[in-house]
């Protein structure tokens, strides 16, 4: 049986987006597009909701940071508050594993062929834990990557995608 998602304490991890793959409304997130504004803001400026409403803070980021695939994340559910403690149960159990991103578009064009917005800055506000994700491969990781190989997180990441 594949790893828990998220352990007792109520920390998990994934890919919040994907880069250079079309998510549902048309966009394509292209690579450093959330660098200036992690910078800006850092993780405790990037708030961690529930099905993006700003009445439903569940958590906190512990880590966000680019890599060769996507926005990586680390977050931990605020044990006492009951959106977060039903969350916990139901990410435990693979009943939600989505992540969506809540932003500003800072940059972006529109490729001429198919219509599809390229951003490539993106000023990021929020990350929510939701049940149906924009980006499809934007999911609750089970167990957590290697710390010390982006290249090894990003490449198993990218396996994944092949299982399906």
């Amino acid at each position: 049986m594949p790893a828990i998602p998220i352990d007792e304490s109520g920390r998990f991890a994934g890919y919040a987006s994907v880069f250079g793959r079309v998510d549902e409304s048309g966009d394509v997130v292209l690579p450093g597009a959330f660098r200036k504004s992690l910078r800006r803001r850092g993780r405790g400026r990037i708030r961690l909701l529930f099905q993006h409403d700003p009445k439903e803070p569940v958590g906190i980021w512990e880590a966000l940071a680019e890599d060769g695939f996507g926005l990586w994340a680390e977050g931990r559910l605020v044990p006492g508050v009951p959106r977060a403690d039903a969350l916990r149960r139901l990410i435990e159990r693979r009943a939600v594993d989505g992540l969506s991103i809540g932003f500003r578009t800072v940059r972006a064009t529109r490729e001429p062929a198919t219509g599809h917005r390229l951003l490539s800055e993106i000023d990021l506000w929020e990350i929510s834990i939701v049940t149906f994700p924009m980006m499809d491969l934007a999911r609750i990781a089970p167990g957590k990557p290697p710390a010390n190989s982006r290249l090894e997180r990003s490449l198993a990441a990218a396996m994944d995608v092949f299982k399906h």
